[in-house]
């Protein structure tokens, strides 16, 4: 609390505010300030909501040795003056002797006696307040259920009374009858009785997430694996890092573990580990412990007990380490409540948990299924495995490594990985053998490789140095033609690296597939788009000439070597005229790459290179589709596809596939693009993912697979896409492919796996190290904001979204995005009621969109703003809400002064409407009615276009509404819907006039 407040108004107002916090240390501390400074105003009735406030804080931020004393002075206070307890704040008290009962017994320290007599003092003052005393049997069941004795009497007692004001609430009833069935070992029962909740009918603060918690391994036991899965996302959300939750995430943490989620379940672990410290309940602590427990003894029992886990602050653990700790932990917190309780209820009860064996081998639970061996820390990604097992012997496999990279074998890869490791023992001794050549030469090839897997990672310019070094190794070994391949792969390399930029400071990044244009998502801005593209491209054209220039020199100084050395050097070439054509775009560049390729095909032809004519092939029909002929690319992929069936090398089918599947989809035949595709990722499985781009082929399938509507598999490809990527060290186009998978897990309604996803995702090490673009995790957290507003989760999207918002102010190279998400927070704070925040937020966006113009966003931001505003508080936020419309006037000026066209409506055409519509709620119908009929010309006559007739029957029914019944112009608006209904009528927008009709029928009725 920056500033304590200095009168009454001021503290209801922080109370306020401190209300609309997420429970925890924050809103604790700042409500223990509140309940110091209303003492200080020394009236009752600021303290007595000061201390409510506290209360709640202590209660749900799991601190319950302090509720019962701040209750106690509550009691005190309605003893001494029991008039100033309103009858709101009489309900509150009354309400919360369950909160201290509730505490009580989550204490081991309480005798059992003192938990037996505060529920006496509870029914007597129950009884003296002439109140029902359903609440107080609630309590004794509660009571008796937890101590471990007979609850059937206690049951009926509670569960055969009335309901009254002061019950719990029917959700968390619910809840409670669904577990005595479930302890009595009626599943079917339980679940029957928690269906209401489940099914989101009955819910409160509490609920469903706690009722889902229990049903998880129910619902399991009973099959409905698609209930449960949809549940568990949704309800671990709605516990996630709450502390008052604890046992619900130690059961959500069980459920991992008896399902085949053990890898999820470590990483929510990781994600809740803060617990461990601020859980001050023991029985939440002890409930909580006893779910990590299942978790570490399952990841244990599979072999991983040596893995890093998130544990006790203060040291580091692996999962054995910990789940001995936890076992400590938890059989004293059980035995302290036995001990307590004279049972031993909660010794048994953890007994049974712990015994549980799985219920399920495995049950994907996310988009992102993951094992245990993912969650391993990372490690130098794992040698290739090849088709056939590798010589022993350093001599053959060092000749076995030649013949298989001299045809462009991928298998090739596993040899020299094999031969890496091997050379880099101490003990290693080189063959004396004429066929392994000297030591340099074996340097060289290695070099050679390493530079190969560099350029694999788009790090050119340490390719380029690479591949020198190796150039040079073979001059000494005397190995001209070697030599020449590896400085001319340098200087194809160093064309590829990326040049020094004065125009942009930052580091050059990948956009993901959607970035870019009006509305794009933020993604930092690339030289390209920086500097002059034109000057950039014809600078990127020069350097491609001149490389091909220097290949053909180096070519030419090179006669006599062997033909699949010059195979290479020829595709070096057409490599190099293809790159200046894919950098220009321009199709005077296309017949010198097929020349090149042609005279490729020529020579590989006459020397039976089978792997160089493929290639060959695979270059001409690239070509053809860089320059825009499909149909052409199409035939000479699918010769290719057939010469490789008959002919080989079959290493090349999946690539040859890929490629025509990328360019069916081009000519719009998701068909037959989706077949060549689902074959390629087949044939791919049978080689190194690294050799066919496996990663890339899910890609392009999901493309295919989204223009045939089947979503679910596009998602699936997606992210296995994504999870390749991530295994092969390309994590940042592994998290560009997840946030596509995000995106449309969003678009597709999918709330749930799009949350849980992203959550996934930012909990990954590089993320929360701030190692990974952060641009890329803006989009990411953009995104998971998106969803949480999208799935009503207003307050944490609020959240997110205006920490985005300060984020992105700092963003000076693309204040465009700031405009964005600044436009989007501000309808958030709008929605909350909350418009001086608004407003400073909005006037943010408008000076980023100064800047970097985003028209739509901006105007939409402004226009929604305004009607927030009006329909909030009518009359009195008239002139708030012309305020925020006069901004959006001045967008859509500069907007329609530089020719922008928006998506949808013109931006003229929405302003008019929103004042129409903000004087109607601020009962300024005049006004109103003149900027609806303004609206009406703006938008013209209907046609045929559905959503404009759609616009142009709200418009006229708005317009309607303000003059018929608002302005009691019966006749005239009962002629505007009469004429508007037969014109759309005539049109054919039969359910766009019928919302007319009805208008008119009511209208008629009133007269």
């Amino acid at each position: 609390m920056q500033t304590a407040p200095q009168t009454t108004d001021e503290l209801y107002e922080a109370l306020r505010e401190n209300d609309r916090r997420p429970y925890g240390r924050t809103r604790t501390v700042t409500a223990e300030e509140l309940a110091e400074t209303a003492e200080l105003f020394g009236e009752p009735v600021p303290l007595i909501h000061a201390l409510l406030e506290l209360q709640e804080a202590y209660t749900y931020g799991s601190e319950p040795r302090k509720s019962p004393v701040v209750f106690a002075r509550l009691l005190n206070l309605f003893d001494e003056q029991p008039g100033v307890f309103d009858d709101r704040l009489r309900h509150q008290l009354f309400w919360r002797f369950k909160w201290v009962a509730n505490a009580l017994r989550s204490l081991p320290e309480v005798p059992l006696a003192s938990l037996r007599q505060w529920q006496t003092e509870m029914r007597d003052r129950y009884e003296k307040a002439g109140l029902e005393l359903q609440p107080y049997y609630g309590q004794a069941y509660q009571l008796a259920a937890h101590v471990g004795e007979d609850t059937a009497l206690a049951y009926e007692l509670w569960a055969g009374r009335t309901r009254s004001r002061l019950s719990d609430c029917e959700a968390c009833e619910t809840c409670e009858r669904a577990l005595y069935h479930l302890a009595a070992g009626d599943d079917e029962r339980a679940l029957r009785a928690w269906e209401p909740v489940l099914a989101g009918k009955e819910s409160c603060q509490e609920e469903p997430a706690r009722s889902v918690s229990y049903a998880l391994l129910p619902l399991v036991r009973a099959g409905r694996t698609d209930e449960v899965r949809r549940l568990h996302l949704a309800g671990y959300r709605g516990c996630r890092r709450n502390p008052s939750m604890a046992g619900e995430i130690g059961r959500h943490l069980e459920f991992c573990a008896l399902t085949g989620n053990e890898a999820r379940g470590l990483e929510l672990l990781a994600e809740n580990r803060t617990l461990f410290d601020e859980v001050d309940s023991p029985l939440s602590l002890l409930d909580l412990l006893t779910g990590v427990e299942v978790l570490l003894a399952r990841v244990e029992a599979l072999g991983h007990g040596e893995l890093p886990t998130a544990g006790f602050p203060g040291r580091s653990w692996t999962v054995a380490s910990l789940r001995a700790e936890v076992r400590r932990r938890a059989d004293d917190l059980a035995a302290r409540f036995d001990a307590r309780n004279g049972t031993t209820a909660h010794t048994d009860r953890r007994r049974t948990r712990l015994d549980r064996t799985p219920l399920l081998e495995s049950l994907e639970l996310t988009l992102r299924p993951r094992t245990l061996a993912d969650v391993a820390p990372a490690t130098a990604p794992a040698a290739p495995e090849p088709a056939e097992a590798l010589p022993e012997s350093p001599a053959e496999l060092i000749k076995r490594a030649r013949e298989l990279d001299e045809q462009g074998h991928p298998d090739a890869h596993a040899c020299w990985a094999r031969l890496r490791t091997l050379t880099t023992d101490p003990d290693y001794v080189h063959p004396d053998d004429p066929e392994a050549g000297a030591p340099a030469r074996l340097r060289a090839d290695l070099l050679e490789e390493e530079a190969t897997l560099a350029e694999r990672k788009d790090a050119h310019a340490d390719a380029a140095a690479l591949y020198e070094e190796a150039a040079g190794l073979y001059e000494d070994a005397e190995l001209a033609g070697h030599a020449v391949i590896a400085r001319a792969s340098a200087v194809l390399a160093g064309a590829q690296a990326v040049p020094p930029r004065a125009e942009a400071g930052d580091a050059e990044r990948a956009v993901p597939e959607g970035a870019g244009a009006e509305g794009a998502d933020p993604q930092a801005r690339t030289a390209a788009q920086v500097a002059d593209p034109q000057a950039r491209t014809a600078a990127q054209v020069a350097v491609f000439t001149e490389a091909h220039a220097e290949l053909v020199r180096l070519h030419e100084q090179a006669p006599g070597i062997a033909p699949y050395l010059q195979a290479r050097l020829l595709r070096l070439r057409v490599s190099a005229h293809g790159l200046r054509l894919q950098a220009s775009g321009d199709s005077e560049h296309v017949a010198p790459v097929l020349a090149e390729a042609e005279l490729l095909f020529d020579f590989a032809t006459r020397h039976g290179l089978t792997g160089q004519i493929a290639a060959a092939r695979l270059l001409r029909a690239t070509t053809h589709a860089m320059a825009g002929d499909l149909p052409t690319a199409l035939a000479e992929a699918d010769g290719l596809v057939e010469v490789l069936r008959t002919d080989g090398p079959a290493w090349h089918l999946p690539r040859a596939l890929s490629l025509r599947g990328k360019i069916q989809l081009g000519l719009g035949d998701a068909e037959a693009a989706y077949a060549s595709l689902s074959e390629g990722v087949r044939l791919a499985a049978e080689w190194p993912a690294e050799s066919v781009d496996t990663p890339t082929l899910h890609g392009e399938l999901a493309q295919a697979c989204m223009g045939l509507g089947r979503t679910d598999e596009a998602l699936r490809h997606l992210t296995r896409s994504a999870e390749l990527e991530l295994r092969a060290g390309a994590r940042f186009d592994a998290f560009c492919t997840y946030s596509n998978a995000a995106q449309l897990s969003l678009d597709l309604g999918r709330i749930d796996d799009c949350i849980a996803l992203l959550d996934s995702l930012l909990l990954e090490p590089d993320v929360v190290d701030g190692e990974l673009d952060d641009r890329l995790v803006a989009q990411l957290r953009l995104t998971r904001a998106r969803a949480l507003r999208t799935g009503d989760d207003l307050k944490a999207a609020t959240a997110e979204f205006v920490a985005l918002a300060a984020e992105s102010a700092g963003w000076d190279d693309d204040p465009g995005s700031h405009a964005m998400i600044a436009a989007e927070t501000a309808i958030l704070l709008g929605e909350a009621g909350e418009f001086t925040k608004a407003r400073e937020v909005v006037d943010q966006a408008l000076a980023a969109h100064a800047r970097d113009p985003r028209y739509e966003q901006v105007s939409n931001a402004l226009r929604e703003l305004a009607r927030l505003r009006a329909q909030q508080h009518g009359p009195e936020g008239l002139t708030d809400a012309r305020a925020f419309l006069d901004d959006a006037g001045r967008v859509a000026d500069a907007a329609r002064t530089v020719g922008f066209k928006a998506h949808g409506r013109s931006l003229d055409t929405a302003l008019a409407y929103e004042h129409g519509r903000i004087n109607a709620y601020a009962g300024a119908y005049d006004e109103a009615l003149a900027a609806l009929d303004k609206a009406l010309g703006l938008l013209g006559e209907p046609g045929e276009d559905p959503h404009l007739a759609a616009e142009w029957a709200e418009c006229v029914r708005l317009a309607g509404v303000v003059e018929g019944v608002y302005l009691e112009r019966t006749a005239p608006a009962l002629a505007r819907i009469e004429a508007a209904t037969d014109r759309l009528t005539s049109l054919g927008h039969s359910e766009e006039a019928e919302s007319l009709t009805g208008l008119a029928e009511r209208l008629r009725d009133g007269e």
